[in-house]
């Protein structure tokens, strides 16, 4: 699309949005950046588009907040929404209405950028998947780009690609509502469990969003799949694409699977042996599923199987990902805060292997957490409860028949309820089944906070 002089209005004025005006205003588009919070001021958010190296100037971005109104809406060639914006909000459907085209960061990013993408979705893992997977594209080709909800913008690092690039992209249900023609090279789902509810409203469209990913690849694409997925292994008999899977409990005649601690790949009759699970600095069935995602991609895009061995073992932990942070007084202490959903947060527990005292809650999501609960199979001796969601877990641990339930009011409060009643050998995590918000402005901030209250016990 040319964007010369066409009315753009940007949608959401954090990460995503700076980045896309940034990227508009290089394109010569007429931008308007609007937010619906009219707490924001001007002013500031001049200064974030003056330090990402847009022109401040009215002239070039106008800056709009609380209301759009209604004869700008006339003017409109495009709108981008930013992730966090939801596509069923009233204005949005009056975008609709009036037939203005509504993309996402990422489709403004696919539309402008060069080079190959390799893209990956899923409720979890999806962290660990892109970091491991840009690590072995930077160690097969020169120029690589990292970007998505991973929190590099994608729409930030445009305009440096050449024809050249690879782009690897952490590509949320958010992000993939507004796509178009994006169309990834080497596409992956992870896994898809109940996530976002509040956002997507039933498990039938999160999951029709979720495969959205393949939506526009073509035969010579690849998709990889995890087999042990009921959705998934069904969902990849209906594509055209090339199809890999990936299996932590079954031989696969094709695809990356887990042969007792062994990964292996199978492909045209040939067994290749990548690695150990023991040579891997990751834990958990979790994080090998990981392993052989990023591993199966970057196969499939034609990375040698040397260089893909060398660097998943040495690859370390995702920040805020089962992250060891200390050992005190002989126990050790891990961040999981990127456990923002009861799934990520049950192989959170399931990595551990000693007594747990566990700390959880947060942001309300509509989520369940039974089977949360369920999966502590004996090894939470304590489970530490903070945030809005605290009463409504208690509420379903003791319907599971767990009783060993403390209640914080802080996270600060939860640290220290655990620290004195953890003993050596036991293990204290952070894995909180929810969201930050309320609390945190991200599980990035609380992570950070948790680890730096763990590391001043005395």
């Amino acid at each position: 699309m040319d964007f010369r002089g066409k009315k753009v209005l940007v949608f959401g004025a954090g990460i995503s949005g700076i980045g896309a005006v940034k990227l508009l205003a290089e394109k010569n588009a007429d931008i308007i950046l609007y937010d619906g919070d009219i707490k924001l001021e001007e002013e500031a958010l001049r200064g974030k588009l003056a330090e990402a190296g847009v022109p401040a100037a009215e002239e070039r971005v106008r800056i709009v907040l609380g209301k759009v109104p209604e004869e700008l809406l006339e003017q409109l060639s495009l709108v981008i929404l930013s992730p966090g914006v939801p596509t069923d909000l009233p204005l949005v459907g009056k975008f609709r209405e009036r037939g203005i085209r509504i993309w996402g960061e990422v489709e403004l990013a696919w539309e402008c950028g060069h080079g190959d993408v390799l893209a990956v979705t899923g409720t979890n893992g999806k962290t660990t998947t892109t970091s491991l997977l840009g690590e072995i594209m930077r160690a097969y080709r020169e120029e690589v780009y990292v970007v998505g909800n991973i929190g590099t913008s994608y729409t930030g690092v445009v305009s440096r690609m050449t024809e050249n690039a690879v782009t690897v992209a952490e590509i949320s249900s958010f992000q993939l509502e507004t796509i178009e023609t994006f169309a990834p090279k080497v596409s992956a789902i992870l896994n898809i469990t109940p996530d976002h509810l509040n956002r997507h409203h039933t498990m039938e469209e999160y999951i029709r969003v979720k495969e959205l990913i393949t939506k526009n690849q073509g035969p010579d694409d690849v998709c990889v799949l995890n087999y042990e997925d009921d959705i998934l292994r069904k969902f990849g008999e209906t594509l055209k694409t090339k199809v890999i899977y990936f299996s932590s409990l079954h031989t696969l005649e094709e695809g990356i699977y887990l042969d007792g601690e062994d990964i292996v790949c199978s492909r045209a009759g040939q067994k290749l042996r990548l690695c150990s699970v023991r040579e891997l600095n990751l834990v958990g069935r979790h994080n090998h599923e990981n392993v052989m995602a990023a591993s199966a991609m970057a196969l499939a895009y034609g990375v040698p199987a040397e260089t893909v061995r060398r660097v998943i073992c040495a690859f370390k932990a995702v920040e805020h990902r089962i992250e060891f942070v200390r050992e005190h007084r002989g126990v050790v202490y891990y961040n999981d805060s990127k456990g923002t959903n009861p799934d990520a947060a049950i192989k959170g527990i399931q990595a551990m292997d000693r007594p747990t005292l566990l700390i959880g809650g947060g942001y309300d999501k509509d989520s369940s957490y039974e089977e949360w609960i369920r999966a502590f199979d004996g090894k939470v001796k304590y489970l530490v409860l903070i945030g809005q969601t605290r009463e409504k877990i208690a509420r379903a641990a003791r319907d599971c028949g767990f009783r060993d339930i403390i209640l914080a009011d802080s996270l600060e409060e939860a640290v220290q309820i655990c620290a004195d009643r953890a003993v050596s050998g036991d293990a204290v995590l952070l894995s909180p089944a929810c969201a930050s918000w309320g609390m945190f402005p991200n599980y990035e901030v609380r992570g950070r906070r948790f680890k730096k209250l763990v590391n001043q016990l005395a």
